[in-house]
């Protein structure tokens, strides 16, 4: 197949600048000059403004949910998160989400969010992970090789209520403490220390200078701040996998060599089937997928344009992907450099975020998304510290995508499988990095003079938590009972 460097891409256009010459920053939304903010907020600091939001939107209040008129049964909101998927995969969907509660809300963000839309929120926006539960956190490589731990899926990503992700993340700890093993108390300790962590770290990140909180925390700290030392060891192990986790390795266990003109020597190589997770695709398919890398290139700054330019395509798979995800259009693009070295690309479909519907009902205006896949490459580049540095975006058959590096290193921890006395620490762990990411799009002096110093929130959120975790459980007894009584297809165990 062609090369992927054949495309071109200009630098990407400067600044404005003012007749004198000086650059001029542009608008951003939620920046104004100072004055202008002073006199538009009574000259209230940021911390003082978020104190007061405590008047309107008590911090305890957090602690309720009951069920929004209107709510779904467990099995339709299943079966319409599946619709525009692709239909022989929905059984393998259903199965996965059937296999535990903490399965089950992996794969129901939007279900969530319209749960969520029935409780409080302070107003305060922040470029959200839209599906931050336990699981979405982790190792990867940064350019040079070297690991950072972060958010790592971004797939329903938007700006809305910063309360959504938190109670995300707690609500699934419960589920996942649950799932390992772990006591009542236990669960929800790690709920409680999962947001205490988040409001600690805004803290912190609120006194530091602007640039030190943008970089902080430095992950080799961030287990000591959270108090996760047990933690360290666990981490310790996935980093060791992580390490390994390649795309050259990916590449010897999924593909094969292809023997040349006449049979004199290979020629390269193509991915080998491994239904139902791998699966070769008709060249027509193929085709237009690699086609749609000239697109991608010019989404990337252009000193990644040389990089790319020394690789040439050579096979595209379909590849099933996540539990959420099951079902979207997702595929692998094989790239050999000179030396048959591989590089292996994730073109992945970009569905609109499952959160989008249910903004206005907390005062959130949708946003207009021009592509998708780039909804999906901002956001994940407004949140993370480093991201992937060939992170873009192209379109496949008519369908938006995002484009990252397959394999990069990535390790995780599973919540899930954590022995009981671990499970807190890895909610602290969890806690902190949302507070970090979230920091990045909204002023941390303003969350943080919300949450406070003393553990209110902590509380109540925990005690949402619980509450909404047996609500997932009872969704999840419904969909099994659904795949028993056969009101709906699943493929178990895979």
């Amino acid at each position: 197949m062609g090369g992927v460097g054949s495309g071109t891409a200009g630098p990407r256009a400067a600044g404005p600048a003012t007749a004198a010459g000086a650059v001029r920053i542009p608008a951003v939304p939620g920046f104004a000059p100072r004055a202008a903010r002073a006199e538009a907020d009574g000259a209230r600091t940021p911390k003082a403004r978020g104190r007061a939001l405590r008047e309107r939107v008590p911090r305890s209040s957090h602690a309720a949910w009951a069920e929004v008129a209107g709510r779904p049964d467990a099995v339709r909101a299943v079966e319409e998160s599946g619709r525009g998927r692709v239909a022989r995969l929905t059984p393998l969907r259903v199965g996965r989400m059937a296999a535990t509660p903490f399965a089950f809300l992996r794969g129901s963000a939007g279900l969530m969010a319209h749960d969520l839309t029935g409780t409080p929120v302070t107003g305060v926006g922040a470029q959200l992970c839209g599906d931050a539960h336990a699981a979405n956190f982790g190792l990867y490589g940064d350019a040079r090789g070297r690991l950072v731990i972060d958010l790592n899926d971004f797939d329903e990503t938007v700006v809305g209520p910063w309360e959504w992700d938190v109670k995300r993340l707690a609500a699934s700890l419960v589920l996942a403490g649950r799932e390992a093993g772990a006591d009542e108390d236990t669960c929800r300790g790690a709920a409680y220390d999962a947001v205490g962590a988040y409001r600690r770290t805004m803290r912190l990140l609120a006194k530091l200078p602007v640039l030190d909180a943008w970089n902080a925390i430095a992950d080799e700290e961030l287990v000591s701040h959270t108090d996760a030392r047990d933690l360290a060891g666990t981490l310790e192990r996935v980093s060791e996998k992580a390490r390994n986790n390649t795309s050259a390795r990916f590449a010897a266990r999924s593909t094969e060599a292809v023997d040349g003109v006449s049979g004199k020597g290979p020629a390269g190589r193509r991915f080998v089937d491994a239904p139902p997770v791998l699966r070769r695709v008709p060249d027509e398919e193929a085709a237009a997928v690699a086609a749609s890398l000239e697109e991608y290139l010019t989404t990337l700054p252009a000193d990644r344009l040389p990089l790319l330019a020394r690789y040439a395509i050579h096979d595209v798979a379909f590849r099933v992907v996540g539990t959420g995800s099951v079902g979207t259009r997702s595929y692998v693009v094989l790239l050999l450099d000179h030396r048959g070295e591989p590089l292996v690309l994730q073109v992945k479909e970009a569905r609109p975020s499952a959160l989008l519907p249910h903004l206005p009902a907390v005062g959130f205006e949708p946003p207009e998304v021009a592509h998708e896949g780039r909804r999906v490459v901002l956001g994940q580049q407004r949140m993370q510290v480093v991201s992937d540095n060939l992170l873009g975006w192209t379109t496949v058959l008519g369908r938006p995508c995002q484009v990252r590096q397959f394999r990069n290193r990535k390790g995780s921890v599973d919540p899930a499988a954590l022995p009981a006395d671990l499970v807190d620490d890895y909610a602290r762990m969890t806690g902190a990095l949302l507070a970090r990411a979230h920091a990045h799009s909204v002023d941390p002096r303003l969350v943080a003079g919300y949450c406070g110093r003393n553990e209110e929130l902590d509380a109540a959120v925990a005690e949402f938590a619980v509450a909404y975790a047996d609500r997932t459980e009872a969704n999840h007894s419904e969909l099994l009972a659904a795949v028993r009584g056969g009101r709906i297809s699943a493929e178990l165990g895979v």
